[in-house]
Formats: structure tokens, sequence, C-alpha cells
């Protein structure tokens, strides 16, 4: 099919020049067919990079708990609905936009100079994301390496645990009755040992788990506030410089090195996901922990309480990493006439189903945990970091050779983490490449390890004693809010300025006519559903705030 005349819109391939210079990028194939920026090796490479981008840690640690929270299995039923409704036309929308242009997302919107600041946004948004995304990898990097020990280090209540660490989380102390007082020992005792208390009563304290305090104490060297800073945690800095080492190295000619490393890095997720869920499965109590995940726990009446759809159209929106701008960079490299729809299809199911196979895997072992703590399933659940890096960890090292499956968990954070920063970083070098195509051509190298290192070092205040409330902080409010209002003002600048039928047109010039009918229920999508739900999650946000 030739190329067409394109209807106003921006250019591709070779119709229309926006770059400053017509010199052939350096790490251009002679097979390429945008010779002046590049474009994936192949197929593989591109829906794998997609793949690794949109599947990434909130899959595994706040699906499954959002789950179990919201009835269940029945939480499938809005989760779905907002998938088909919200999330898969905006991947569908940025994707196209993407592919189309041959532009990164401030390029992008050459279209719409007016709407140029949603692109500026995508591409700072994912500046402070990168920033504290690659803390969280040197948190998986740092529990990696403590993994090669015989012992997990919080596998008990070692030296630096206080009195309320206990395996069990019941810590009591004995109140004994003699002539009518009160006699207070001064003592406290876990309940499964062999001290009783005679005459008397127990009362309970909660505990704490010895990963909860590994934690806190060893880990994070968590400070008392934002206000406390203290010192810079050295092991975990190191860990941040070698999680940059890696995301450079793998960066280095753009997505031509990328491309190849993702094979493994989007991949082998799913090889340990198996392997924890067969390892899981076998285990005392992982009946119970999957019943409490999609089984006994469903409650179809949960449906009628607005918090669960607000937490499915959340999950979605975030989970596809939409309005991010990488969507849009990622597709920028693919060839004109490349079918992004079926992309777009396969990807977001994808991603969906990593959601739910996950969750087997993640309370199967959790069930377990319950099982030999002799606590329901309820007590040990949680989601972020205290999931990642409290209650699965403390539920690995109950198992026989636990280093072994902490490795693995640990591992795949690693790499699911990776997937996502290759991406986020190839945004902001494209966003570079589009701006200063001469200067990226000759020095792409050079400038990838310079972004590498300007982050290094804005990061290191995420790895001092109260680093963990710096990620906390620009998780809550840069991946919040920003992401929101970015997504309202690119789906009205596209459908209401530029215009719907216009961008249909634009999609048909590279995958081909489609029915009427085929466009029926995208008009919809665009034009009225997505844009209610993407303002009914503005105003929700606001409302918490």
């Amino acid at each position: 099919m030739g190329m067409l005349n394109l209807p106003g819109f921006l250019s591709c391939g070779k119709k229309k020049d926006f770059s400053l210079s017509n010199e052939k990028d350096a790490h251009a194939s002679a097979n390429d067919e945008n010779s002046e920026r590049g474009n994936w090796s192949n197929k593989g490479d591109y829906l794998l990079s997609m793949v690794g981008y949109a599947v990434g840690l909130g899959n595994v640690w706040r699906f499954p708990y959002l789950t179990y929270q919201n009835g269940g299995g029945a939480f499938l039923i809005p989760y779905t609905l907002m998938l088909a409704l919200a999330g898969l036309p905006l991947f569908f929308m940025e994707c196209s936009l993407g592919q189309f242009a041959s532009l990164g997302p401030i390029s992008t919107w050459r279209i719409l100079p007016l709407f140029q600041g949603v692109g500026i946004t995508m591409v700072i948004i994912s500046t402070f994301v990168a920033i504290y995304y690659n803390v969280i990898i040197a948190y998986a990097l740092y529990y990696l390496f403590a993994s090669f020990q015989k012992v997990l280090p919080w596998s008990d209540c070692f030296s630096w645990a206080d009195e309320f660490c206990s395996k069990t989380q019941l810590v009591s102390d004995c109140n004994a009755t003699l002539d009518g007082e009160i006699i207070h020992a001064n003592y406290s005792f876990i309940i499964n040992n062999n001290l009783t208390c005679i005459n008397g009563t127990m009362n309970y304290i909660s505990g704490q788990f010895p990963s909860e305090q590994y934690w806190n104490k060893v880990a994070l060297q968590r400070s008392s506030g934002l206000d406390e800073t203290g010192g810079i945690v050295w092991y975990l800095a190191l860990c941040l410089l070698l999680s940059w080492i890696i995301v450079g190295a793998a960066l280095f000619k753009g997505i031509k090195s990328s491309g190849k490393v993702v094979y493994f890095t989007a991949l082998f997720p799913y090889v340990i996901l198996l392997i924890l869920l067969v390892r899981g499965a076998t285990l005392e109590g992982a009946l119970d922990g999957i019943e409490y995940y999609i089984g006994r726990q469903s409650n179809i009446t949960k449906l009628m309480e607005a918090e669960v759809w607000k937490d499915a159209a959340t999950q979605i929106f975030y989970s596809l990493s939409v309005a991010w701008g990488g969507l849009v960079a990622l597709s920028s490299y693919n060839k004109f006439h490349n079918n992004c729809y079926s992309d777009a299809i396969l990807v977001c199911v994808t991603n969906c189903l990593t959601s739910v196979f996950a969750g087997f895997a993640i309370f199967s072992i959790l069930g377990h945990m319950a099982f030999v703590s002799e606590r329901p399933v309820s007590e040990v659940v949680d989601s972020g970091f205290d999931l990642a890096f409290v209650a699965y960890p403390e539920a690995l090292s109950r198992l026989p050779v636990s280093p072994l499956w902490s490795f693995l968990f640990f591992f795949m954070l690693l790499l699911l983490g990776l997937d996502s920063q290759f991406a986020t970083i190839e945004t902001l070098t494209t966003t570079i490449q589009d701006i200063y195509p001469k200067v990226m051509k000759r020095l792409r190298i050079p400038i990838t390890l310079g972004v590498c290192i300007l982050l290094f070092f804005l990061g290191l205040v995420c790895v001092t004693q109260a680093g963990i409330y710096w990620v906390n902080l620009i998780d809550h409010f840069c991946a919040g809010w920003g992401i929101l209002i970015a997504a309202v003002l690119e789906i009205i600048g596209i459908v209401y300025i530029y215009g719907g039928n216009r961008f249909i047109e634009d999609i048909e010039m590279m995958i081909g006519k489609k029915s009427c009918l085929f466009w029926m229920w995208w008009r919809m999508c665009w034009f009225f559903v997505t844009p209610v739900l993407l303002m009914v999650s503005v105003v929700n946000w606001v409302v918490l705030v």
C-alpha cells in the first residue's frame, strides 16, 4: 500500500519532515523504513517492550490485594468493563498517535501547539517516576543480595529486633490478681512459649513480624518522618547506582539494544511466577489463600459500592501506563503500516491476565503463611511495599530452602521494574532526539549516560533514612493527579479539537479501512464514555486529597 497524503496531521515515513536534520541515525539499520529515527528490528522487540512497560510491579503487589478487598472474583467484572471502556481506548489512541507521527510525546503535539503542554507534562512525570522507580529496583537488588545467605536475615528476631518482634505477631503480658490488688508482672512473653499466666488475665499486644522490623530498621533505617532526613544509606545508594548502570547498559543503543534485552526481562518473570505458583500450590493452607483471593470471598453485592468501581478504574488506568508518554515513544519507532490495533489488544489482554495469574502465586503462599502462623488470611494480606518487602518475604522465610524462593521472588521484581524503567528512560531520550536530532545522532551514548547519571544523583534523596517518605510523596502526587489531567487533556485535544473522525481516518491510513460497525465502539468510547470516566476519576482524586 503506497503512502497517502496525510490529512493535515503529523508526518509519518517520508511525507513530511518535522526533524531538524535529514542525517541518518547512526543506530538506524539499512532495513529501517524511517532512516532518520530508526525502527524496531522486528515486531517481537516492540511487543515485548510494550508488555514489559505495561506489566510492572503493580500487577504483582497491588492488583491481587484489590481483588481480595473488593469482592474477590466479583471484582473481575468492573475490572474487565473498565479495561474495555477506559484502558483499551486510551491505550489504542496513544499507540496510534505515536506510530502515525513517528515522534515522541512532546513533538507529537505540533498538531495542536496549544496542547503541547500535555506532552511536556508527560515527560516531566516520566522524569519523576524514573527517579523513584529505580529506587524500588534498588530495594529489590538489596533483598536479592541479602537472599544469598544460608539463613534469611529477616527469618527471625535477631540482634536488630526490639521487644515487639514476634513470628506470631502476638505478645502478651500477665496481670495477676492477689488479695484484691492488681500486680503487673514486669515481663512479656510470646504465646507459643512455655510461660503461663496463673490466676491472671492475658493482655494481647499486636507485635511485628521480623520481616517488618528488618524492612524498617535494617533495610531502610527509616527515620521518624520527612523532616528527619538523616544520612544516605550507603548500601541502598550502591544498589541504586547498580540499577542505573544496568538501565544505561541496556539502552546504550536505544531500541536496538533494549529490544533484545526484553526477550529475557519481559519473559522470565512469567517463568518465576509459574514456579512460585506450583510451589505455593503444594503447601498447606494454599487453598485457603486462593479462596480468599478469588473464591470464598467473592461477593457480588460489592458491585453496588462506588469504591469498587473506582479501584477498578484506577488499577486499569495505571497498570496500562497510559498518559505517561512511554506508549507514544515506543510506538513512534514502528513502521507506518504496522497493525497497532491488534498490538494494543494483545498487550492490554496480556497485562490483565498477568495480574490475575500473579494473584494466584501471591495468595497461595500467603495462605500457607496464615496457616503456619495460625492466623486468618485477612491478617497477613497487604499491598504495595508492605506486600513486596514485608508480608511475602515473611512467608517465603518459612519455606524449606527459603533463600532460593526469596532469590526468585526478588529477581522477578527486579526484572519487572527494569522493563518499565527501560521504556521510561527511552521516553526521555526520544524527547531529546526529537528536539535535538543532530546532537542525539552523534552523541546518543553520552547523552543516555548523562541522563542516567543525572537521575542517579537526583534519586539519592530517596535512599536517605527519610527516603521512603520521598518515594511515597512522589508516587502519590506525580503519579496521581498529573497523569489524570494529562489523559483528560489528551483525549479532549485529539477527539474534540483535532477531530475524532479525522483521527480515525489517520488510523485507517496505517491499518487499512474498517467498517462503520468496527468504529462504532471506538467512537462511543473516545467521544463520550472514556472522557466521562476520566473526569470522574479526577473529581474523585481531588475529593480524596
